[in-house]
């Protein structure tokens, strides 16, 4: 439009109008009017080819406008619907977003609970490591003290082994002298059974219990007949460890009991 415009400015500038001079006025009226007719037509051409510029420059302009019209109503379509596509992969990247942010968090909990489930299981096994030092110890002790019942037992089976054969030995020999028996009975006792002491009934049995107690002292116990002072031998023979004179008071008390 502001192009038109100035193209009616040239044209306006450039129609040819001439003066009159009072020189021509006075020649006469035939010429006078003749020029008037010429100015007049020549403006009239002038003016008709201005509007047929003019209604040319409208119609290319209206024209010009309708096509950019139309061409913005197009770019602002397609701006719309790239507009409208790219807000949509921004929403479904908001979407992915916020569920990678979901995933991380459920993550971080569930590494959050691991580690604390790791860390009660450290604190199990420094407790069970403790209990196993502690059952370790226990458990040397007990194999030092096992060796030194083992040694003490082998010691007092030595003894009672040294022990056993004097008594077979006195066995032997008050078997054949004065008709004694030894029998093994219940409760790893030794049964004493003296016989040839009543004239009137050599084959009658006189007897008595003998063990050794926890302490590998003697222990003598159910004599027949009952002999009062059977305490008072055990009593020496513990302190004498003499055998042989036990046997020979035990026999000497069942002697006067025959004769009393």
């Amino acid at each position: 439009m502001r192009c038109w415009i100035s193209e009616s400015k040239v044209l306006f500038a450039r129609m040819p109008v001439k003066a009159i001079k009072p020189h021509q006025v006075a020649e006469g009226g035939a010429l006078s009017y003749k020029m008037v007719e010429d100015e007049l037509a020549l403006f009239d051409k002038s003016i008709n080819e201005f509007w047929n510029k003019f209604r040319s420059t409208v119609s290319d302009t209206s024209c010009q406008m309708v096509g950019l019209r139309d061409t913005y109503k197009d770019s602002i379509k397609a701006f719309a619907e790239k507009l409208s596509v790219k807000l949509k992969e921004e929403e479904r990247m908001v979407e992915m977003f916020l569920e990678y942010q979901n995933q991380i968090c459920r993550q971080n909990k569930l590494i959050q609970e691991k580690k604390e489930n790791l860390l009660k299981l450290i604190a199990e096994v420094k407790d069970k490591k403790q209990e196993l030092d502690a059952l370790t110890a226990n458990i040397q002790d007990l194999k030092e003290e096992y060796a030194r019942k083992r040694e003490t037992i082998s010691t007092a089976n030595k003894a009672n082994e040294e022990r056993l054969k004097r008594l077979q030995k006195s066995a032997d020999l008050y078997t054949d002298r004065l008709g004694l028996e030894i029998r093994k009975i219940y409760g790893d006792k030794l049964q004493f059974i003296f016989t040839n002491i009543d004239p009137k009934h050599p084959e009658s049995p006189f007897m008595f219990s003998l063990s050794l107690n926890e302490a590998r002292d003697y222990e003598v116990s159910d004599s027949a007949p009952h002999l009062e002072c059977l305490a008072e031998f055990q009593e020496n023979v513990r302190k004498t460890n003499n055998f042989s004179a036990f046997l020979a008071n035990v026999r000497k008390a069942f002697t006067a009991i025959v004769y009393n």
